[in-house]
């Protein structure tokens, strides 16, 4: 039911691209990634916005995870029921911010989410108690990990149960470490390290919202970061052109 889930679970790495409204979701869930994550922070679209993008999803490869603006129920709500099958927050400082995060993702007794019906691609079930347990066992919560707070918090995040993702947020990260887009700085990679080290202790996975210019994504993995995005568009490009080339022209 959440392909994503199942491979950090194994200890594989996923590996997603991002989308939007206008995205040919229905190509890119099969074309090999494993997630599409469409944004609502920092582009500008509503997450009723995406619906059509989601539902173009349906039975395919790749799930569907959408970053909210804030850690808000109504938002959470929203983007869970077009079918998301998982949710980033950003900017979670707190073990309060998450906890809060959990619950407005789950269900009761797990949590406080309101029920509109079967939402989204979880299976079929006689009961609907049946459906909202596997709602919440598969789930995907990530909460991301940006700022100086966070990081001294980072062992009270990371003990709330249900959170499967710690996400950093490549840019936001530099910046509150005091060093701005300098992702090859020494101090950038010790805090990387921590982040790593604090998801093992947790049996959490560790995750790049984007790989940061200058890493290579196979160091991040033998660090422990198992789920990142990379971009799409000159793949598909490339894709065209090298077929291109075997026809006379």
């Amino acid at each position: 039911m959440n392909v994503v889930k199942d491979m950090l679970k194994a200890g594989k790495t996923a590996v997603g691209t991002t989308g939007g409204p206008t995205s040919p979701a229905d190509w890119l869930a099969e074309s090999g990634f494993d997630f599409i994550l469409f944004d609502t922070q920092h582009a500008p679209v509503e997450i009723k916005e995406l619906k059509s993008a989601v539902e173009a999803m349906k039975g395919k490869k790749a799930i569907p995870i959408i970053r909210v603006g804030e850690n808000n129920q109504a938002l959470i709500c929203y983007a869970l029921d077009i079918g998301a099958k998982g949710i980033i927050v950003p900017m979670v400082d707190t073990r309060k911010m998450a906890e809060d995060m959990v619950k407005w993702c789950k269900y009761p007794t797990e949590g406080v989410r309101s029920s509109a019906g079967v939402r989204g691609e979880w299976g079929k079930y006689d009961k609907y108690r049946d459906y909202m347990d596997a709602f919440n066992r598969e789930i995907l919560i990530i909460p991301m990990i940006e700022t100086i707070e966070s990081m001294n918090n980072i062992d009270e995040i990371l003990s709330i149960p249900g959170i499967d993702v710690l996400l950093v947020g490549p840019s936001d990260l530099s910046i509150n470490l005091g060093i701005t887009l300098d992702y090859g700085n020494p101090k950038y990679a010790e805090a990387l390290q921590k982040i790593a080290d604090a998801c093992k202790r947790h049996n959490v996975t560790a995750g790049m919202y984007f790989i940061p210019p200058g890493w290579e994504p196979n160091r991040l993995v033998d660090m422990g970061f198992k789920l990142f995005t990379l971009p799409w568009n000159n793949w598909a490009t490339n894709g065209v052109a090298k077929g291109l080339e075997a026809i006379k022209r």
